[in-house]
């Protein structure tokens, strides 16, 4: 492949993080089994080549469906026309549980977000009560009585 045949850049400029592909070289291999610098490099490269081949050829696949947006579907037929039809269903299994990781992040992010609708009487009271939980966990369970509850107990039993 030439340099400049990823669009208008560099092949230096199309890599992979290399801390990341480091860590899961690593994480693939048994622990008494170590990878020389040039070794991963080359690992790093045949994965970026991956990257370009399947790309280019999803692109192809969604051209020829008059389409202008690569969806997954045109990523798995490109494995297929490329002769990696084995690995379909386990990338299909790995987006699935993508999109499934992924609207759950976005159901918390909402749940978070939905926090802010509160008054400052209420973040204050759900604060505290949080912090209760918090400290009760600290303690094993039993709930230790904070200063202003014991102020509030010693006034209730002044009063009586």
């Amino acid at each position: 492949m030439d340099p400049m045949d990823i669009v208008g850049k560099s092949k230096e400029d199309a890599s992979l993080p290399k801390a990341t592909m480091t860590k899961i070289i690593k994480e693939m291999l048994p622990a008494d089994v170590r990878v020389a610098r040039d070794a991963q490099d080359l690992l790093i490269e045949c994965c970026v080549e991956f990257i370009n081949l399947i790309s280019s050829e999803s692109n192809e696949v969604c051209n020829k469906e008059d389409k202008r947006t690569i969806a997954p579907e045109h990523v798995l037929k490109a494995l297929q026309v490329l002769g990696f039809g084995e690995y379909v269903e386990e990338v299909y299994a790995a987006y699935e549980q993508h999109k499934y990781e992924t609207m759950q992040d976005s159901q918390r992010s909402v749940k978070m977000n939905s926090g802010a609708e509160m008054t400052e009487e209420e973040a204050a009271a759900e604060q505290q009560r949080m912090f209760a939980e918090a400290r009760a966990r600290m303690n094993g369970g039993v709930s230790v009585p904070q200063p202003e509850q014991l102020e509030e107990t010693q006034q209730t039993s002044l009063q009586s």
